[in-house]
């Protein structure tokens, strides 16, 4: 008996009670002389006393709670679990604590009164107390809450409502993570499948052009710009970082000057007979024209839609 209802290091008097009542305090028959036998239970000499002060046969708990009566005549000097609970489950142990608490300081003559923490009416002040000790998680729901009868439920009933409430806010907390996990996987698919954009907007592009232009997009324009340039001997560190613009001007000069060049070549040139025409390898060198077999409306949309990639 001293194990199972003594009171623990640290343990609050009300925690105790309750603790004593789920071990079947209210089942023990005792006289005075074997209460006083159990020793200390409550760690507390003036409610250890008090225990064994009766010497008629009386319920261990009839004892308990007389006993702390006796050495607490004040409610206020009795204080429930001060701290916020986390589960709901220990809300509804905090709650049936608040019932003992009130059944401390009831009248052991009335036997009206119930004996059960579990049969005790949740008054209005008990549910405010534990409304103020909810989390955030669950105190703007049960601030709402309102009892529709006059007659205050049992804090059984009470903490039946609160379980299908904590099962009923499990279910939709799952159903919404379920929902939210598909959406996830399914963003992920939709992503890993979609083409590239820019492709799409090359393939849009394409149908619009000839095959001359179609053939000539297959090459990136400032990529051959770029390389008109450094064939020619420029100095690309100085283009380096250019726009698109900046280069096909700076290809357009190079070409004025090959040009120049080319007339000249041909004026000083000898006639060739035009019963041999040269062979492909004695033909002149042609300058490599990135912009050559081009149009130019085509140029200039080109010119257009790099430049604002650019």
């Amino acid at each position: 008996m001293r194990k199972d209802f003594s009171r623990l290091p640290g343990e609050h008097i009300i925690t105790w009670l309750l603790r004593c009542w789920d071990n079947g305090a209210s089942s023990l028959e005792l006289e005075g002389r074997e209460a006083k036998q159990l020793g200390s239970l409550s760690r507390e000499g003036g409610i250890d006393k008090a225990i064994g002060k009766k010497a008629q046969a009386l319920s261990l708990w009839r004892r308990l709670l007389s006993s702390v009566r006796e050495r607490y005549p004040f409610s206020e000097d009795v204080i429930c679990h001060p701290g916020k609970w986390t589960t709901m489950e220990r809300g509804i142990q905090y709650l049936r604590e608040l019932a003992v608490r009130e059944m401390v300081y009831y009248d052991p003559d009335n036997a009206q009164l119930p004996t059960d923490p579990d049969e005790v009416q949740c008054t209005r002040p008990m549910w405010r107390k534990f409304v103020r000790s909810a989390p955030s998680s669950y105190a703007n729901s049960l601030a709402v809450i309102d009892w529709k009868s006059e007659e205050a439920p049992t804090v059984d009933k009470v903490a039946g409502r609160l379980r299908q409430y904590e099962e009923s806010l499990s279910s939709s907390l799952v159903s919404a993570v379920e929902k939210l996990s598909q959406d996830v996987r399914q963003l992920k698919e939709d992503i890993s499948y979609s083409p590239p954009v820019q492709t799409r907007i090359a393939a849009v592009r394409s149908k619009r052009f000839s095959a001359p232009e179609r053939g000539y997009r297959a090459y990136t324009p400032r990529g051959s710009l770029w390389f008109y340039l450094r064939d020619h001997g420029e100095d690309m560190r100085k283009w380096d970082g250019k726009p698109t613009s900046t280069l096909r001007a700076q290809v357009h000069e190079l070409q004025g000057k090959t040009a120049v060049k080319r007339d000249s070549s041909r004026k000083n040139a000898a006639p060739v007979s035009t019963r041999q025409p040269p062979r492909p390898s004695e033909r002149p060198d042609r300058t490599y024209d990135p912009l050559e077999g081009t149009s130019k409306s085509f140029l200039q949309e080109v010119s257009s839609d790099y430049d604002e990639q650019d």
